[in-house]
């Protein structure tokens, strides 16, 4: 099936990849087409099904095109740091021969419309891109409006700013730590951590009290289409966008977290705490609604300081420590309740049968 080629350290991973026909002949035929200069600079990318025949593709391309560069898939992280010129990014590796560096290169994907083409365009627009679909045997380039898409991820980056309890999604095992709660606990804003598999409207509807969510998933399925979603979806860049300060919005736009982790080439520290009283202002371009920006630190639990014996409330006390729980609480409404001993014990009986429109014991009207 397709991967996204994340690198995963807890688990071993064997990547095999199917193997779908690719008409070299039309392809190279719709590459010419679309780049009628020879010494055009151009990158090739392709689907993981497709990667089994670039080396053929490479060998009718590279005699006229001097200057085109076929990428590799590479599975799991390459031994050592990558050389200057060189681009590892998305389980692809290719050097970077224009003068200009990646901006001065061209794309042509061969696969057909899906996340992977989305993930590429949206991280390298400033690139223009064409694809061949070996479906279809057609060449195009890509009318696909990168800036109206970044202009609706700049609109959940306002969502994510205005929300003030954020659910995080788990979906990947290729991450040891979570520095999005840290984040979101210091720009005030309570965060609960949900394991939902697979993400769908009908499961994140559970959760009215969440404003927003947040996806850590790989580069490829975190920019998911949210439109049919009772709350908005945003990647872990959008939200670091929104609660951290010192995070300013270049027009480059990341999709793999890995890249937000300490120690990563993108990675940014927290600035230091202020008081509320010297934060400017800010208004939110939605509600237009006044709201806080700047990150604080909150106080520490105060626990009691005598070393007396005595009974205290488990449930109050967890609401001191979790902010979850001070929320769960001021609910009129908590979930089922045991009240052990509290119900007669009574033998079993038997319950309906039949189906919700026609029980067995309704009489059925003519």
């Amino acid at each position: 099936g397709p991967a996204c080629l994340s690198p995963c350290g807890k688990l071993p991973v064997l990547h095999i990849f199917g193997q779908q026909p690719l008409d070299i002949g039309r392809c190279t035929e719709a590459f010419r087409e679309l780049y009628p200069d020879r010494q055009s600079h151009v990158v090739v990318l392709s689907d993981v099904v497709y990667a089994h025949a670039m080396g053929e593709l490479e060998q009718q391309l590279c005699p006229e095109y001097p200057n085109i560069v076929f990428s590799r898939v590479v599975c799991g992280d390459p031994p050592g740091l990558a050389p200057p010129g060189e681009v590892r990014q998305f389980g692809r590796q290719f050097p970077v021969e224009a003068p200009g560096g990646l901006q001065d290169c061209a794309m042509f994907y061969v696969g057909a419309e899906g996340l992977a083409l989305t993930n590429f365009m949206l991280t390298w627009n400033c690139c223009p891109f064409s694809s061949f679909n070996p479906a279809t045997g057609c060449g195009r380039r890509e009318t696909l409006n990168v800036n109206r898409a970044l202009m609706r991820r700049l609109y959940l980056v306002e969502r994510a700013r205005d929300a003030s309890v954020v659910g995080i999604l788990v979906g990947t095992l290729g991450v040891a730590g979570n520095p999005l709660r840290e984040l979101l606990r210091r720009a005030g804003k309570r965060s609960y951590t949900l394991a939902v598999g697979k993400p769908n409207p009908a499961k994140l509807a559970n959760f009215l009290e969440v404003d927003i969510f947040v996806l850590v998933a790989c580069a490829q399925n975190s920019l998911l289409d949210s439109s049919d979603f009772y709350r908005p979806v945003v990647t872990p860049y959008e939200l670091e966008l929104a609660c951290n300060p010192a995070r300013e919005w270049t027009g480059n736009y990341l999709t793999d977290f890995r890249d937000l982790l300490p120690g990563a080439c993108a990675h940014v520290e927290l600035p230091p705490a202020i008081p509320a009283a010297e934060a400017v202002p800010d208004i939110s371009l939605i509600t237009g609604e006044m709201r806080a920006t700047h990150l604080c630190d909150p106080p520490a639990p105060q626990l009691p300081s005598t070393t007396a014996l005595a009974c205290r409330n488990q449930t109050r006390a967890l609401a001191e420590i979790s902010p979850a729980a001070s929320f769960l609480e001021s609910r009129s409404w908590r979930g089922l309740e045991q009240q052990l001993g509290q119900t007669p014990i009574s033998k079993a009986v038997q319950g309906r049968r039949g189906i919700a429109i026609a029980y067995e014991d309704e009489g059925c009207e003519q």
